[in-house]
């Protein structure tokens, strides 16, 4: 995107620019960069600053609608539109499902892209063409018939140990108990893609001893509230920048909410391949944690549960 609007001044929406915009001074672009939106639809959109290997500055947003002119298909964002129709499917087909925190990435980012670009090539053929839809199909169904299946033995002993209602789940979980289970990367990708996980009733356990509906684990940024006793839930939404000395993360989707880490930046850095601030800027993010109050009660806090890195997802913007 080379132009934003910035609604910092609901009564006066200004366009900028991104080579406007990059010359307002550090202090205008830490106040305007929450309110930019897209142009054509309207969607949250980021600014990231040039890297220090040349790549240009630019606007970008991971909420253009399907038909918006500024939406530029890519490798990564269709593999956000197949987790969000999994995800959708898991709804319909499953009775609950576990979040499996220590899942990790079935591949790097750079990995996934290169193998993305040559199923492009191939898809110039049309027996190419079948032949991934069939690798997806299978991999689909075969997914299916281990979370019916294998997952169905383990996940109910598992469950049988739980206290009163986590007891009583466990003791309705018959062959015909259908319990998935999914990594945090497929769950951030289908609710930035728009899956109906955040508002569905599916009993969703985030240890063998806590359920919840989805609709009440699943939280965008934009409508956290501290909870009661600090109950934690799954915090999901974008990042809109990474503060100078790097101990706080800014979303995206509201300026009154800031995610501190501090006792962790290094090794979440190395994680998600985070080299500079840059990579933060437009990031999509999921973490499990709790949401209170800052002591002056002017922001709230949303801090990782035990600073746990296998609670966090976190997936870098493609932007230039």
């Amino acid at each position: 995107m080379l132009d934003a609007i910035c609604l910092f001044d609901d009564s006066n929406p200004v366009t900028y620019s991104v080579f406007k915009f990059q010359k307002l001074s550090d202090l205008d672009i830490e106040k305007y960069r929450q309110a930019l939106v897209c142009p054509a639809c309207a969607g949250k959109a980021y600014y990231r600053k040039a890297s220090k290997d040349g790549k240009a500055a630019c606007f970008g947003s991971r909420y253009h609608n399907a038909d918006c002119r500024e939406f530029k298909p890519s490798a990564a964002k269709e593999r956000e539109e197949l987790h969000a129709i999994e995800v959708n499917q898991l709804l319909v087909d499953s009775d609950a499902m576990i979040i499996d925190f220590s899942r990790q990435p079935s591949q790097s980012k750079a990995r996934l892209i290169k193998s993305e670009l040559a199923k492009n090539e191939l898809g110039k053929h049309e027996s190419a063409n079948e032949d991934i839809s069939q690798k997806a199909k299978s991999a689909s169904a075969s997914q299916s018939v281990s979370q019916s299946t294998s997952q169905l033995t383990s996940e109910s002993a598992a469950l049988s140990g739980h206290e009163a209602n986590a007891r009583s789940d466990a003791q309705q979980a018959t062959p015909s108990k259908r319990i998935a289970k999914e990594g945090l990367e497929k769950l951030l990708n289908s609710l930035m893609r728009g899956s109906e996980l955040a508002e569905s009733d599916l009993w969703v356990y985030t240890d063998d001893k806590y359920r919840w509906r989805a609709k009440n684990l699943f939280v965008n940024f934009a409508d956290a509230e501290p909870t009661e006793n600090g109950s934690p839930r799954m915090y999901w939404g974008t990042v809109s920048h990474i503060d100078k000395e790097q101990l706080w993360l800014n979303p995206a989707d509201t300026k009154e909410v800031g995610i501190p880490i501090d006792k962790i930046a290094e090794p979440l850095k190395q994680r998600f391949g985070l080299n500079e601030r840059r990579d933060f800027e437009g990031a999509a993010i999921i973490l499990f944690g709790k949401c209170f109050w800052n002591k002056a009660k002017t922001r709230k806090i949303i801090q990782l549960w035990n600073n746990d890195l296998n609670r966090v997802f976190i997936s870098k913007s493609e932007e230039n």
